[in-house]
């Protein structure tokens, strides 16, 4: 916070609490032409007097204790700008303290799951039910609760794997994350050229299409898409090219979506949880999604 607005949030905070302060004693203050104390003001409606009676002695005090509940409070705590108050409190020391209190209580756990192979954490009931609650926090947001995806996000429940699904491939993607990137062959290709190879690529995953569309648009996808793809359609997991022949389809199946996503190509990300989870959690996560599809 700028100087400036350190002594704008200060000046506002402490002008606010003494001008409650000052307006009670103005208030409680006798005027000339005042009513005596329980005598009536003169103010009468439907039959009813008003008499001067003040507010109760535990409710004004209350008042005061807040704000001198208030001043105190700012003394200790931060609230006045800049300053960090006597207690030095802060929300990013009370996270990390929480945090180092829950690693020293549960990290030893984590490292015993992380000295068993993902292929037998998988098959151990207790490390499945840690996993799973690594996974609701920090996975079933783009996944899914139960882990079948949707549009542009993978189904974890299959064995359909774009960068594979081997234990130490889903680990690494974990760990690491991932970054799809699918060139948009729209400029290059044109309006028909795009036609035509969405309409070979239906053909690889047994779709009837026009023919002679198809047959045009394979030359283009043998020049432009084998690289990634392969020349048969079945993908690459090392460079995260789909399989275009088993019918799954990430970001839509129909003949609109393929041509959509050709034309403009595609920009996928899997973010890496590693630095945050640490290599024990990971670990078991891993094992978690492997038991998904295994």
């Amino acid at each position: 916070m700028s100087n400036f607005f350190n002594w704008w949030v200060i000046v506002i905070t402490l002008v606010n609490i003494f001008a409650c302060y000052w307006l009670i004693k103005w208030t409680m203050k006798k005027r000339p032409d005042e009513a005596e104390s329980g005598a009536a003001t003169g103010h009468t409606w439907d039959g009813l007097q008003e008499l001067n009676n003040p507010l109760p002695r535990w409710w004004l005090w209350l008042f005061y204790i807040t704000i001198i509940f208030g001043l105190a409070y700012l003394v200790i705590f931060p609230g006045l700008g800049n300053f960090q108050g006597m207690s030095k409190w802060s929300s990013h020391g009370q996270y990390d303290k929480e945090v180092a209190a829950a690693d020293q209580k549960y990290q030893p756990i984590f490292a015993a799951f992380a000295a068993t192979s993902i292929p037998d954490l998988s098959k151990d009931a207790e490390a499945l039910k840690a996993g799973e609650r690594l996974y609701s926090n920090y996975c079933s947001q783009c996944h899914g609760s139960d882990a079948r995806g949707a549009r542009g996000f993978p189904n974890l429940t299959d064995n359909d794997w774009i960068w594979g699904g081997e234990p130490e491939q889903i680990k690494n993607t974990i760990v690491n994350g991932r970054g799809g990137l699918m060139t948009p062959w729209g400029p290059i290709l044109g309006e028909q050229g795009v036609e035509d190879t969405a309409n070979y690529v239906q053909t690889l995953s047994g779709r009837e299409v026009d023919a002679a569309s198809a047959e045009a648009g394979k030359a283009h996808f043998n020049m432009y898409c084998a690289a990634c793809h392969g020349a048969d359609g079945t993908g690459n997991q090392m460079l995260g090219a789909p399989n275009l022949t088993d019918n799954i389809w990430l970001h839509g199946s129909s003949a609109g979506a393929i041509k959509k996503i050709i034309n403009e190509g595609k920009n996928g990300a899997m973010p890496a949880l590693g630095e945050f989870l640490g290599d024990d959690k990971s670990h078991l996560l891993a094992a978690y999604v492997y038991s998904l599809s295994n």
